[in-house]
């Protein structure tokens, strides 16, 4: 008996001779093991550690790169050059860098210096995420879809917050602050982060700490229209109705506001950022838990209904 291997490496062609006019060939196909978890090459939703918190940035920095929002907080409107000694100020060496405990940024291989306007944006942008990511890895949850996090999602859960000192520390977060331009920190921490804040607390009301709340939600442009993103919703979908709690957004485009509105979230209001010279709009949505065999009766603007649902709607339902 002879074995012969073919070009492949999944497969051997094996020759063996009964007589001498005469030979049987078998063609045996060896599978070798891939080292990738079979749950994430199916597209199973998993749960993101600080191992992946790369991965993840950059997915969501490739699916918001031309988002304006993202746009809002790095094109600042001021010099340039100013923003490029604002990033080497936070890190002299030229490197973007953290060693804190559980987190490793990556390392640059020259300075900051030799990076043009568009570069130092775009890193900045990557900084940014990779800070939130590991942000929410640490006190919030991530997952994703895909064995190279193809989609990712960002939850703060009920009753959590990502701005203890413990978490800005690890995420390095702290950085922000020192790698943004004057313009930059006063859009981030004087308007942003206070707008957001103030408005997911009229939205909700006593529902606030009981919500759970996407902060980002985004698919690397070589995996989208496979339906990554909408596993990803459902998976929290069913947890958050399981749960009788709501989902809140902020939505910083028109089509994405039609793309969640397919799976039950309304807008509630619109909000602008308005230190630019274009204000960025960002819609408020929710989505309200649904009851299994019911029918949610939304809140209205309508102030009969308001008073006639008096003591709100969640977990209001009509039978069907």
């Amino acid at each position: 008996m002879t074995a012969a291997s073919t070009s492949t490496s999944t497969s051997a062609t094996i020759t063996t001779t009964t007589t001498p006019k005469t030979s049987v060939t078998v063609v045996a196909t060896l599978t070798k093991r891939s080292l990738i978890p079979a749950r994430w090459k199916e597209g199973s939703v998993r749960v993101v550690g600080m191992a992946e918190c790369m991965e993840a940035a950059l997915t969501l920095a490739h699916a918001f790169a031309t988002d304006d929002y993202a746009r809002y907080v790095v094109d600042d409107g001021g010099d340039d050059a100013a923003a490029a000694a604002a990033a080497t100020a936070a890190d002299p060496s030229g490197s973007s860098g953290s060693s804190e405990k559980g987190v490793s940024w990556r390392k640059s291989s020259g300075s900051n210096k030799d990076l043009t306007a568009e570069e130092t944006k775009w890193r900045l942008h990557v900084d940014i995420l990779a800070y939130t990511v590991a942000s929410h890895c640490i006190s919030g949850l991530v997952t994703a879809v895909g064995p190279e996090c193809d989609s990712v999602a960002l939850w703060v859960p009920p009753g959590k917050h990502l701005d203890g000192w413990w978490t800005q520390l690890r995420s390095g977060m702290w950085r922000l602050y020192f790698q943004l331009s004057p313009e930059g920190r006063k859009r981030y921490f004087d308007e942003i982060l206070p707008l957001l804040h103030d408005t997911k607390a009229q939205v909700l009301g006593d529902r606030d700490d009981d919500t759970w709340y996407l902060v980002y939600l985004g698919t690397k442009p070589s995996s989208q229209g496979r339906g990554y993103a909408a596993k990803l919703l459902q998976d929290m979908m069913a947890r958050a109705d399981a749960e009788n709690r709501p989902m809140y957004l902020e939505s910083s485009s028109q089509a994405n506001n039609a793309y969640y509105e397919r799976f039950g979230f309304e807008v509630k209001r619109d909000i602008f950022l308005e230190r630019g010279p274009v204000p960025v709009r960002l819609s408020i949505m929710v989505r309200e838990p649904r009851v299994p065999g019911c029918r949610v009766a939304y809140a209205s603007s309508n102030p009969l209904a308001k008073k006639k649902f008096a003591g709100g709607v969640k977990g209001r339902c009509d039978v069907v």
